[in-house]
């Protein structure tokens, strides 16, 4: 990913990113990580069966990574591990919730001015169609 995308001001919302999961094949659902405690969304990730299974024996979050197609366990080389504490289902069975406690310094791969990773993958907020500010 760019820095300019992740560290810009300027709105470039990806509307084409589901279908173009879709139209790779991957057979995921949405997981969305929440922490347990603050309730905070720390970011959304993607889970095939293989990676569900893993979070359940590990106890950890694993996801699978649409765009380098692995499985990937969140924090394996940053430290910045997510201890499961609950699984939720939806309704139709179309997406996932983690709960999870943070067991490193922060959660997403930027940093912030402090060099340190950000407590949670969504740090702007969105001013108007075109433009955000840092939050």
């Amino acid at each position: 990913m760019s820095s300019d995308l992740e560290e810009s001001t300027s709105l470039q919302i990806d509307f084409g990113k589901v279908s173009k999961i879709g139209a790779d094949g991957h057979q995921v659902v949405p997981v969305v990580l929440q922490d347990a405690d603050s309730g905070d969304v720390l970011f959304i990730g993607y889970a095939n069966e293989e990676a569900f299974l893993a979070t359940l024996e590990r106890q950890s979050a694993v996801l699978y990574s649409t765009s380098r197609n692995e499985l990937w366990h969140k924090g394996a080389t940053s430290g910045d591990t997510l201890e499961l504490v609950d699984v939720a289902v939806n309704c139709e069975q179309n997406s996932l919730l983690y709960k999870v406690r943070k067991a490193g310094t922060g959660v997403c791969h930027t940093k912030g001015d402090d060099g340190v990773a950000r407590q949670t993958c969504y740090y702007r907020s969105v001013i108007d169609p075109q433009s955000m500010t840092f939050g």
